[in-house]
C-alpha cells in the first residue's frame, strides 16, 4: 500500500465520520435512513447504467 492509498483511506474514514455525525444530529429513524439510502442508491445506479449505455 502506497502513501497515497493510506491518505485516501484516512480521508474516506473522515468523510464517513462526518456523514454519520450529521445523520445522528438530524435524528432520522433507522427505517427512514434505510429508505433514503435505497432511493439514492437506485438513483445513482440508474445514472451509472444510463451512462454505460450511452458510451
Amino acid at each position: 500500500m502506497s502513501e497515497l492509498n493510506a491518505i485516501q483511506i484516512v480521508a474516506l474514514l473522515g468523510w464517513l465520520v462526518l456523514v454519520g455525525s450529521a445523520l445522528a444530529a438530524y435524528r432520522l429513524s433507522w427505517r427512514r435512513s434505510v429508505l433514503y439510502l435505497l432511493i439514492w442508491g437506485s438513483i445513482f445506479a440508474l445514472a451509472v447504467l444510463m451512462f454505460g449505455l450511452i458510451t
